[in-house]
């Protein structure tokens, strides 16, 4: 039987719900269970496709072309899975499932309301989709985490709740569980740990009819245990049911803090589940990569040249890719983000400080990034950016947008085309070496885009990203895009020694670029963010930290293997059945240089 749990919040949104349901999948997954997850958004968007980076943080795209919430990113990331469009569910999806039931006749006449028909929805889609297979092979799983966004007692997530609260007798107690996360402020005036929100929260979960199995308590420092007490006493649960969930150095650490205060062994009695009690390899292997993130003594700094930087969310999983490769070859990241337009020659008129701070950021950095972005604002910056990177022989990565503007920098400045442009900046350009694709209909925002997995062919065999893959000869990635190298023009590039190194399988669509010359300059059409994974980290972005340390020629040469000195011990198993995962060692290049 298939067992629930849902995870709310209270006090405040964003208060680290995602991170909490990622984590405790994980310990269940390490038990040997088989993990889903679902992530219920309350706005009434269809989609999180045509949201700004700066509402929600960055948009995450899944295998089979969903644009949906950064959570599941998250969920990606810890469970090792792949989840489709269905696991993000929101009030708009539902609304458009039963108003098209309506229109069909489906409801003979009846008047179709909240509850049940709304309420009635919900429970099918959450049935329907847990039971989807995410791992790879076609088991159904055996857990399925759902996240409820936004806070309990907003007006948006009423019918959610009230769904829920009708599930768990649907489903019975022992099937189903709802774990609270709820934030213990500490005014810094008395430095005392305050529970009134907490208790205000539960006591408006429980009168909405869901009463919380685990209370998950966010906050700066540890809890104390007259505190815990309190809340046990005010909210009906027991002290060991109030977990402390406070700030700590890495977010691989929240699955060890959950296992160290018993969450496992709390939900194997509460849903009835057999999980065994032997070593866990998996935890080993989390505990193994948060100490080592912990200790790491080099530095390397990657500038990410974009236009949201004022939100660091707007590039959540460029940020992670960027961590999982710094911690595959020993070095702390430090990210300086860049706003775009302040290296433009604009601002050095309007405001000479920020111009000279961004250019003194950008030129003493080991690397340079530049991710994919829409509308033109912060173009201009970028290419001055790209042209700066590659005159400079400094390691470059260009993602999507970065990628046609590496493209663009490059027929300006040394193939003499002063107006080379993407025709979705400058429509009337003599030189369009971006434009607009074929698969797009430019009528509708929502969901016209190139989206999901798509297959790259290499068409060279000396390519560095070629022996990055593995010496592959094709990967798939997600893409997200509208607008596409202009393939009429390649020949004028590559007789330069700008080398379109991957193509689509027609061979129409340039998919990445490498500069003859460079230590590391390469522009990707994908996102290669989207599929890294903490311990697998993403070639692309392992390149980029590679070249920034200055340890890319020595890798490749020795045939892409890390030296064999901080290799994750052999206890360690792994998170997925796959045996090439399995036999992954955590690599190091520390003594490689």
């Amino acid at each position: 039987m298939m067992k629930y749990i849902l995870v709310t919040g209270g006090v405040i949104s964003g208060i680290g719900k995602g991170i909490i349901a990622s984590s405790v999948g994980t310990i269940l997954k390490s038990c040997g269970l088989r993990v889903t997850a679902i992530k219920i958004d309350p706005y009434i968007n269809i989609d999180a496709g045509t949201f700004s980076p700066y509402e929600h943080g960055e948009v995450f795209v899944l295998d089979d072309g969903g644009e949906v919430d950064l959570d599941l990113g998250n969920y990606e990331r810890f469970l090792d899975i792949r989840l489709t469009r269905d696991n993000n569910l929101t009030t708009g999806k539902i609304y458009q499932s039963v108003i098209n039931k309506e229109r069909r006749g489906d409801y003979l006449g009846k008047t179709v309301q909240v509850v049940p028909h709304i309420t009635d929805a919900i429970q099918e889609w959450v049935v329907k989709q847990a039971k989807v297979p995410v791992d790879g092979d076609e088991t159904e799983p055996q857990v399925c985490v759902i996240e409820l966004g936004g806070t309990v007692g907003d007006i948006e997530s009423m019918p959610f709740v009230e769904a829920f609260r009708q599930f768990q007798f649907k489903v019975k107690r022992e099937n189903f569980c709802n774990i609270h996360v709820s934030l213990i402020p500490q005014p810094s005036a008395t430095g005392e740990q305050k529970t009134k929100p907490t208790q205000n929260s539960v006591r408006e979960l429980r009168g909405l009819g869901l009463s919380p199995d685990l209370i998950m308590c966010r906050c700066s420092t540890a809890l104390e245990n007259s505190v815990k007490e309190k809340i046990s006493m005010f909210c009906h649960v027991e002290p060991q049911q109030v977990i402390c969930v406070h700030d700590v150095s890495s977010i691989y650490r929240v699955p060890l803090l959950l296992e160290d205060q018993g969450v496992v062994g709390y939900l194997s009695r509460r849903l009835n589940m057999p999980i065994e009690t032997k070593s866990r390899t998996m935890l080993t292997k989390w505990k193994e990569m948060s100490d080592r993130s912990d200790r790491l003594l080099e530095q390397c700094s990657i500038a990410l040249v974009g236009k949201y930087t004022k939100f660091s969310d707007s590039y959540a999983s460029v940020i992670k890719a960027l961590e999982h490769s710094a911690l595959a070859i020993s070095h702390r990241l430090e990210v300086k983000y860049i706003d775009s337009a302040s290296l433009e020659p604009s601002t050095l008129q309007e405001e000479p400080v920020k111009y000279h701070e961004a250019w003194q950021k950008l030129c003493s950095a080991d690397g340079i990034l530049v991710p994919g972005g829409f509308g033109v604002r912060g173009t201009e910056g970028k290419i001055h950016a790209i042209s700066w990177a590659r005159k400079q022989k400094k390691p470059f990565l260009g993602v999507c947008l970065g990628m046609q503007l590496a493209v663009c920098e490059y027929a300006r400045n040394v193939l003499g085309w002063p107006d080379a442009n993407s025709t979705e900046f400058d429509p009337e350009s003599k030189h369009p070496v971006v434009i607009d694709m074929p698969e797009h209909n430019p009528g509708q925002m929502g969901g016209t885009m190139r989206l999901g997995k798509r297959r790259t062919i290499f068409k060279s065999s000396n390519s560095v990203l070629r022996k990055l893959y593995g010496d592959a000869e094709y990967v798939e990635e997600r893409h997200r895009h509208r607008f596409e190298v202009n393939p009429e023009l390649k020949s004028h590039f590559e007789d330069k020694g700008f080398r379109f190194v991957g193509q689509d399988v027609e061979g129409e669509r340039m998919e990445i670029i490498e500069l003859d010359d460079h230590p590391y300059f390469v522009g990707v059409q994908y996102h290669p963010e989207f599929t890294s994974r903490p311990i697998k980290p993403s070639p692309p972005y392992l390149g980029l930290l590679l070249a920034a340390a200055g340890k890319l020629q020595s890798y490749l040469q020795k045939g892409c293997r890390l030296s064999p000195r901080d290799v994750y011990s052999d206890r360690s198993g792994s998170s997925t059945p796959d045996s090439e995962i399995a036999e992954l060692r955590f690599p190091s290049v520390t003594d490689s240089a």
